[in-house]
């Protein structure tokens, strides 16, 4: 089993920006954990961020064409604005998983509507960086 995990604009600067809203744990932490998982279930993992919204698209399509066989993706603010990336998503056969630290639902109104979340097999948001975790064993337990 080979799983991506994708993270968008500004997940760099996680335990940096805004810790209130999205906690003090690093990128890097939550790297090292999902790492630990998967080496659990014999699996392989590939942990990426850019800020680049083509970087991104580049690796949603490298995924299918590579064997991925399921992205964990927290587009960040592209989950509100990017057509693209929903497009890459549709363009492809791999499931994908959106994730978000914090609870989009419970913010200011434009973080509301994502417009990737139809073309996901699921969306886990709310539950900080546990939410990695969670969609990793999704693709995990199959």
């Amino acid at each position: 089993m080979k799983l991506l995990v994708l993270n968008g604009p500004n997940l760099n600067r996680l335990g940096k920006r805004e810790p209130e809203v999205y906690g003090l744990e690093t990128l890097e932490d939550v790297k090292k954990r999902c790492v630990a998982l998967v080496k659990e279930f014999n699996a392989e993992l590939e942990f990426k961020q850019s800020n680049h919204e083509g970087q991104l698209i580049d690796w949603i399509h490298e995924a299918e064409d590579t064997g991925v066989n399921g992205i964990v993706f927290n587009p960040g603010a592209y989950t509100h604005t990017s057509v693209a990336l929903r497009d890459a998503i549709a363009s492809i056969s791999v499931p994908v998983i959106e994730v978000h630290i914090s609870n989009i639902h419970k913010r200011e109104e434009f973080r509301h509507k994502s417009l990737l979340a139809a073309e996901c097999v699921g969306q886990i948001c709310g539950l900080g960086t546990f939410g990695y975790e969670l969609a990793l064993r999704k693709f995990l337990q199959k």
